[in-house]
């Protein structure tokens, strides 16, 4: 019996073995590794690490829109929008039963967010503060914090007219949640882990991405379970990477309404 995917016509992306799976997580997450501990310090002075290491992190974030578009070229010959889009499941979400898009299922998207919001604002506090109580060695250094930037009146106060760092954070924002971790893991890995990881293969591609932030490893368990349950369940589920996109969003999205208005 043909499978949703084969009933829906879809052409299928090449599956990974384990071996190449894990050769793309360290082409993502080495760099970014380098660029957070070694390439930023360097370039930083002590009043304004968090900027530039936001900076610095970018580089990265750029490296894997780019890493994903040679891959994407090598696997299907051809850069349209329609093969990125099809390749990367970022078309209407699909039934999991059919394979067949359906408008409707977009109405997932309103509990998937509730999800997200709900970890970030109740769970991902206690668990990272548990989790570096553990690994004290892991704790995030004084100065790399982005919310120190808007801790106190003082520092809210020096974003006044801070055009270049809004656009820095706005290109930082899209890499990040959009074109580079996103397209990255929710893309081009998950669709492709099938072979290697079956059924679960949305646990480990969730897995992978918490893995994959060795620049902030103080974070590295929210960003596991949060990658599991908020981001690779739901774009599994409906084939569809536009979930992860949204979930992985809204965090960025609310720091960039907030910068806005203080560089304003």
């Amino acid at each position: 019996m043909p499978s949703a995917e084969q009933r829906a016509g879809d052409v299928e992306p090449a599956q990974y073995r384990v071996s190449t799976v894990l050769l793309v997580w360290a082409a993502a997450a080495l760099p970014m590794g380098v660029l957070g501990w070694v390439v930023a310090p360097a370039l930083a002075g002590s009043e304004h690490a968090a900027i530039v290491r936001l900076a610095t992190l970018t580089v990265g974030l750029v490296w894997q829109a780019a890493l994903v578009l040679i891959l994407l070229r090598r696997e299907a010959g051809t850069l349209s929008w329609k093969t990125i889009a099809r390749r990367l499941w970022l078309g209407a979400p699909r039934s999991p039963t059919t394979g067949q898009p359906q408008a409707r299922l977009w109405w997932w998207l309103v509990p998937a967010l509730v999800a997200v919001a709900v970890f970030d604002l109740v769970l991902a506090g206690p668990i990272g503060r548990a989790w570096v109580a553990l690994l004290p060695m892991l704790a995030e250094p004084p100065g790399f914090s982005m919310t120190g930037l808007l801790a106190t009146p003082e520092a809210r106060a020096q974003l006044h007219g801070e055009w270049s760092f809004l656009a820095v954070f706005f290109v930082q924002a899209i890499f990040n949640t959009v074109i580079g971790e996103e397209m990255l893991f929710r893309g081009l890995l998950l669709p492709r882990m099938a072979r290697a990881f079956g059924k679960w293969d949305w646990v480990a591609n969730g897995l992978l991405f918490g893995l994959y932030h060795l620049h902030q490893p103080w974070g590295m368990v929210n960003s596991a379970l949060k990658g599991v349950l908020c981001l690779a369940l739901p774009s599994r589920r409906f084939r569809c990477a536009w979930f992860g996109i949204a979930a992985h969003s809204g965090q960025s999205a609310y720091l960039l309404i907030l910068i806005t208005a203080l560089v304003l």
